[in-house]
């Protein structure tokens, strides 16, 4: 909503300008995505790493807890 809000502003105050952010913002999400997913991929990545290491202490810790 807020971004929408903005977006109005720069609309009253620019509206070419407005204009041309409307229309490339679609293709610089599409330059953007490939970003996004392979940061998705490092975050599970670096999650499963974290979890392999931490398994040992979650067994240890398992049988005392109540």
């Amino acid at each position: 909503m807020f971004s929408f809000l903005l977006w109005c502003v720069l609309f009253v105050l620019c509206w070419p300008l407005a204009l041309l952010a409307l229309i490339l913002y679609p293709f610089v999400w599409l330059l953007l995505l490939p970003f996004r997913l392979v940061g998705i991929a490092v975050h599970g990545a670096l999650a499963l790493v974290r979890e392999v290491f931490m398994l040992p202490v979650r067994l240890l810790r398992a049988p005392f807890r109540v």
